[in-house]
């Protein structure tokens, strides 16, 4: 139990301290940031359950107002801006990673890995985003669709480095890969 939650919480900074990397906000409100590569590494690392809860606990500390996200923002009123749907999607696209990578168990995991942060990190996590964006900005879906495809080719490559990533840990220490235990 107690481990479970050291990992959660340090899954939670993980994706704060990537938050430190400077961002590159776009002309619709919406930054790039690494932080989503830590939301794939919270589903591949840690499994559905404890990633999804990594992400969780790193909204919610959002929420109440500490300035975890790029650019040292927080608080609620981010829930009302153009990065919303991001925001409330990152638990459940570390949930979707953690459960594909699970279910991939029979493949090597940089490319489990890798499919898992796709279809969870980028693919769960833009539905969200997308809808957030429509909503906000009073777009149509489609509108607010073609305004996330900037965010694809840094998507992929974070995706991709996920994979990696995960794969050197899984070499390195087996067992720390909770997504496969």
């Amino acid at each position: 139990m107690e481990r479970n939650v050291a990992q959660i919480a340090l899954f939670a900074a993980l994706i704060a301290a990537l938050g430190l990397i400077p961002q590159l906000t776009l002309a619709f409100g919406v930054p790039i940031t690494a932080q989503s590569l830590g939301v794939m590494l919270c589903g591949t690392v840690l499994g559905a359950r404890r990633g999804g809860l990594a992400a969780l606990l790193f909204v919610g500390l959002v929420a109440i107002g500490l300035p975890l996200l790029a650019g040292g923002r927080g608080g609620l009123g981010l829930f009302t801006a153009p990065t919303a749907g991001f925001i409330i999607g990152f638990p459940f696209a570390a949930f979707v990673t953690g459960l594909v990578m699970e279910r991939l168990s029979g493949i090597a995991v940089g490319w489990a890995a890798g499919i898992a942060a796709i279809l969870g990190g980028v693919v769960t996590l833009y539905v969200f985003g997308i809808g957030g964006l429509a909503f906000v900005l009073g777009k149509s879906v489609t509108e607010a669709a073609l305004l996330v495809t900037a965010f694809i080719p840094g998507d992929l490559i974070k995706a991709v480095l996920a994979g990696l990533i995960t794969a050197a840990l899984f070499r390195a220490r087996p067992h720390s890969v909770l997504s496969r235990s």
